[in-house]
């Protein structure tokens, strides 16, 4: 098994995120595009966000 199998990478919906952040899913669709926000993946017309990428970006983005 290679280290790719390992990897089972999680993709939320721009509504999911929106929840998970507590915030308007209007707000993340400004940040795409201003592209201040979290990474995200465009798959044809639909828009992911991985799990990882979120984390860190937030984690970049703590203060104090």
């Amino acid at each position: 098994m290679d280290a790719t199998t390992q990897i089972t990478p999680t993709f939320l919906t721009q509504r999911e995120l929106a929840e998970l952040l507590r915030m308007p899913e209007r707000t993340l669709e400004d940040w795409r595009l201003t592209q201040t926000g979290p990474p995200y993946i465009k798959l044809g017309r639909l828009v992911r966000y991985d799990v990882r990428d979120v984390l860190t970006w937030v984690h970049e983005h703590r203060h104090g």
